[in-house]
């Protein structure tokens, strides 16, 4: 494939999924459209629950929720020809090409989702001013996984392009629900890098700079997102206040005291109640709270110890005012430390690139949390190597926000690297 004609693909894809933003477990347009092209280029196709466990996915938006939004798809695009595998929002995609070669199975890791946020519509926006921002009010790609996606799919492109030279199998793995570290682990559950030898994950940016490449990551904080219910009794605040169960106070006791969790020696912590909403009326006794809330481990059993000391609080908080509670855990990932020799693979792979103009072989600096750290564990786990890459760009304004773009001269040359890691290990 010329290289003039593969860019301006990537470009039209990402601007697409830019115009079209689906958030997670709701990705049905895009993923119709990626397993379209997918089965065009000739990779075999596993969609939907033949890659995702059904009890594994966290945070799933409700079934009218889900229906509502498959509706959306179809009117907006979706491929009809492959729509119906996602309509129930288990939307994860496998494309496998077999050289029909001996050699090893190399699986790339691509997230498809965007945020909850609403797109600036400034002139001075790039996406505003070239007409492909958002076309849905409070949702947006303020991440960059529409190139993420874009980007995946070039790879496939050139993956398809030159099936003869290569050996073994690719796997494109397109996932679900990134954003609340939601969608992977029910990938890895349903199996599908359990035949892995080389896993790769990359994302675009970070605060990495344009033209620069980190060829392992292992900045990832372990985290879990819980979801806190209390159910307590309503009763008239003046009249008989007594006979209520407070769900609001226990809430807000709750809130202070995990803030009070005390720090953990062997690593870094952190903790966030990032919503509280409680209450119906001035003058009712509050029988209904609930808190969003977040913690975070520098590896994954000292987030284990924030996350059992949040349970702890929220149990106590709940007897301290005769209400009952529910924890429901709606994401999670773990800590991840990548591996070495695949990670100096994809550095000699950036060196080599003339658009790189320096590499970092591993960066210690922390970078969030990811769900790809579950697909990493697995494959080292059954003796594989995994890494986590990242493409540096321009951006607009940080990850995020409203403003969020990025750099369309980043794309083409990440594929291309990509590429260049498949060819290097199918020769090792």
């Amino acid at each position: 494939m010329r290289t003039q004609n593969l860019s301006e693909k990537l470009i039209q894809w990402r601007r697409d999924f830019h115009s079209y933003p689906e958030t997670g477990f709701l990705e049905m347009r895009t993923a119709s459209k990626v397993a379209a092209i997918l089965g065009q280029l000739g990779f075999k196709l596993q969609l939907g629950k033949e890659v995702m466990s059904e009890h594994h996915c966290m945070g799933k938006p409700n079934g009218n929720m889900t229906k509502k939004h498959y509706h959306w798809a179809i009117e907006n695009g979706a491929n009809k020809e492959y729509i119906q595998n996602f309509a129930d929002g288990y939307t994860g995609i496998v494309g496998t090409l077999d050289t029909q070669k001996e050699g090893p199975t190399i699986a790339f890791r691509f997230d498809m989702d965007a945020l909850d946020i609403n797109e600036s519509t400034i002139e001075e926006h790039y996406p505003a001013r070239e007409g492909f921002n958002s076309s849905i009010s409070d949702k947006m790609h303020a991440c960059g996984h529409d190139a993420h996606t874009s980007i995946g799919l070039g790879l496939a492109s050139l993956v398809a392009s030159n099936k003869e030279k290569l050996s073994g199998k690719i796997k494109l793995i397109f996932q679900p629900a990134e954003e609340g570290t939601r969608g992977a682990k029910s990938m890895v559950k349903a199996d599908v890098v359990s035949d892995v030898d080389y896993f790769i994950a990359s994302h675009i940016g970070t605060g990495v700079p344009h033209n620069h490449f980190v060829a392992a990551n292992n900045g990832f904080l372990a985290t879990s997102k819980m979801d806190i219910e209390f159910n307590g009794v309503a009763s008239h605040a003046g009249g008989n206040p007594e006979e209520g169960k407070n769900a609001l106070l226990a809430a807000a006791n709750a809130s202070l005291n995990i803030y009070a969790i005390p720090r953990h020696s062997e690593g870094a912590t952190r903790i966030n109640v990032g919503e509280l909403h409680a209450g119906s009326g001035r003058n009712i006794i509050a029988d209904k709270a609930y808190l969003k809330i977040e913690s975070r481990g520098e590896d994954s059993s000292i987030n284990e110890y924030v996350k059992k000391q949040v349970e702890s609080i929220v149990s106590g908080a709940a007897a301290m005012y005769q209400v009952d509670y529910h924890i429901e855990t709606v994401g999670e990932a773990l800590s991840c430390e990548c591996s070495n020799d695949l990670a100096a693979v994809l550095n000699a792979c950036a060196q080599d690139h003339p658009t790189i103009e320096q590499t970092c072989l591993a960066s210690d600096a922390s970078a969030g949390s990811e769900d790809a750290t579950y697909f990493i564990d697995a494959v080292q786990k059954k003796g594989g190597l995994a890494t986590y890459c990242v493409f540096g760009t321009e951006l607009a304004a940080g990850h995020h926000n409203e403003l969020f773009d990025i750099n369309e001269d980043t794309l083409l040359p990440s594929v291309e690297i990509l590429y260049a890691s498949i060819m290097r290990l199918n020769a090792s």
